[in-house]
């Protein structure tokens, strides 16, 4: 029961910090789970399978605003979906070390971008709506689709970013699609697909699953109760932590 409630604590914590700045939930949860015993790809799997709930409970939230339309959901679908099942095949080949370590810099990259930008993501003034500007935007979210099914840390924080920077969402507007799309979708993907491939710990995922979806839920709705210079805030010092944490351990 202490071990089920040491779970349940980790998953709250992570999937908070999480919803809150759009990503990083694997910062605390997916080491966590290597900490206590599970090898690398069936932690993946796990950490994979429970984020589903953060972004279930996000939904639940976001869902009630309506900041989400069809159409471009779709869209982060179509391009990011064949992303996250490629970067799951090679998610059991890849040297994983490497990919840490560029994914580390290239998240620090994020966090310091934002932090020196202060009007970055305060406003929405939506662009980059034609096709080639779609289609450049597209296969961002396609790339990071790949990096998502490999790894598992940080790549929300990228979709957020894309969001803000390429097609001029306010940072409220980016986490929202980000913890849906990403964290619900995506992550149901890579979730079926790393555990046609590899174990999972299944015992483990009923404590992880209710902290992911109270976790979800209650950083959902600091993000929209707060507004988005607390959610730039977060983003920043997620990003930050997370880089850091890529390249040290």
């Amino acid at each position: 029961m202490l071990f089920q409630l040491a779970l349940f604590a980790i998953a709250l914590l992570a999937n908070t910090f999480s919803a809150l700045a759009g990503g990083g939930a694997g910062l605390i949860q997916f080491p966590a789970l290597i900490f206590l015993g599970l090898p690398f790809p069936v932690a993946l799997a796990t950490h994979k399978i429970a984020s589903v709930a953060l972004g279930l409970g996000a939904t639940l939230r976001h869902g009630r605003d309506n900041r989400l339309t069809l159409g471009f959901a779709a869209f982060m679908l179509v391009f990011g979906v064949p992303g996250v099942l490629l970067g799951s095949r090679l998610a059991v080949v890849m040297p994983q070390r490497a990919g840490e370590i560029g994914l580390g810099l290239l998240t620090l990259g994020l966090g310091f971008y934002s932090l020196i930008s202060p009007g970055l993501g305060q406003q929405f003034q939506p662009r980059h709506r034609g096709r080639a500007g779609m289609l450049v935007g597209g296969l961002g979210l396609f790339l990071i689709g790949v990096v998502n099914g490999g790894l598992a840390s940080g790549t929300g924080l990228f979709v957020t970013l894309l969001l803000v920077r390429w097609f001029g969402f306010d940072y409220q507007r980016a986490v929202a699609y980000t913890l849906v799309m990403v964290g619900l979708f995506w992550n149901a993907v890579g979730a079926l697909a790393l555990g046609w491939m590899t174990e999972v710990q299944w015992h483990w995922l009923p404590a992880l699953l209710a902290g992911s979806l109270l976790g979800g839920y209650l950083g959902a709705h600091l993000a929209i109760d707060r507004g988005n210079r607390l959610v730039k805030r977060a983003y920043e010092v997620v990003t930050i932590a997370v880089g850091v944490s890529l390249l040290v351990f």
